[in-house]
């Protein structure tokens, strides 16, 4: 089954595109309309762990990030009880 935040989002962003015909752009809106509440979507709101320690680790070993986010990315690292990259 497809996630309808990802069936959601590619129609919107075929609502913005402009290489997209009018055809298109139409059968979105109304997919958009009828099955999608005009594209809001209920999310769960919950994160995955692994996926935002990731991310915080790629922060921490990014040269062009400043010092303060890398010791916002190591505390939080921290919290979450992930090891801290050097």
């Amino acid at each position: 089954m497809s996630n309808p935040g990802n069936v959601v989002g590619g129609h919107k962003a075929n609502l913005n595109n402009p290489t997209t015909s009018e055809e298109a752009k139409q059968h979105s809106k109304e997919v958009l309309d009828n099955e999608y509440n005009g594209g809001n979507v209920e999310t769960s709101g919950e994160k995955n762990p692994q996926n935002v320690a990731g991310g915080l680790k790629a922060t921490v070993n990014n040269p062009r990030v400043s010092d303060e986010a890398k010791e916002s990315a190591t505390e939080r690292l921290k919290e979450m009880g992930q090891e801290v990259p050097n």
